[in-house]
This record gives structure tokens, sequence and C-alpha cells, in this order.
């Protein structure tokens, strides 16, 4: 009889769907937010601050019956560019790849700067992505010119 305590949490596989693994930890509940998971009718796992070799400590969400179209992508890679996405199809991992911190996004951001035209007038947003490293993340406005850095990004 092995009486040794079990080290590992299990939580049961989706049959189809997106594991998002390798999320910062601190940044779990903010990449739920942004992809409105916190209003799916979809089976939401997520987990946070769980033991990583690589990160110390990392999140992960496991998502039923969801994939990811490119904006949300980008979404994650703006705020945990750290992140690798697994799609799941019958239980089986059918492709896994790391976001990818794209060079401009549209229409997925809010400028911060209050007199910017988009927060008047009906213009989408757009943006030129800033990555000198991905703590310096920033974005720059391609109507005012200002800029907007990680910590204060508004997702729409």
């Amino acid at each position: 009889m092995n009486n040794k305590p079990r080290k590992e949490l299990v939580v049961s596989a989706i049959e189809n769907g997106t594991v998002i693994d390798h999320i910062p930890a601190e940044k779990v509940f903010q990449v739920i937010k942004i992809l409105n998971l916190d209003k799916t009718e979809s089976q939401v796992l997520f987990g946070t601050n769980l033991d990583s070799h690589k990160y110390g400590t990392k999140g992960i969400i496991k998502v039923q019956g969801k994939y990811f179209e490119r904006e949300e992508i980008n979404k994650i890679a703006l705020v945990a560019p750290s992140a690798t996405l697994i799609e799941i199809k019958n239980f089986q991992v059918v492709l896994k790849k790391h976001v990818e911190i794209p060079d401009h996004v549209i229409k997925i951001a809010k400028c911060v700067n209050p007199n910017c035209i988009t927060n008047h007038e009906n213009i989408t947003t757009k943006f030129r992505v800033l990555n000198e490293q991905a703590k310096e993340l920033k974005l720059k406005c391609h109507y005012c010119e200002k800029y907007t850095d990680k910590e204060n990004m508004v997702f729409y």
C-alpha cells in the first residue's frame, strides 16, 4: 500500500475546447475578464498560483466548447505574452502554439487619452504595439499618438 501524499491536482479533461496555459499567475483573472469568460455559458475551469518549473507559478484556464478568434488571441498576448494555447478535439491535442504579440491591434482596446477622437467619434481604434521587452509592452494610438502602457490597457 502506497501512503505517499499526492502532490498533483487532477482536473477532468475537456472533450472539445481550448486550454490557455502558462499565464502569469497574477494575470489569470484579467484574462478571464477580457475574454468575457465570467459571462459565458460554457464550462470554465481555472487554476492560479500553480507550480511551474519555468515561471515559478502560473495560471491555467480550460474552456469547454470554445476556440478563440484572432482578436481574442491578441488580447491574451497583450496581457499574458508567455501564454500557450492548446486546442482540444475529441480529448486529443490538435494544436499547441505560443501566443504572439501582434505588431498592430485594431478595435480591441481603448485609447487612454480622453481627448482622442476615438473616444468622441464612432472611429475604430488602431494601435501600433511597441514591444522592446514583454514587460515594456506599450500601445501607440494611430490617431493621437498617445502611449498606453501594459498596466493601463482597457479592452472592449
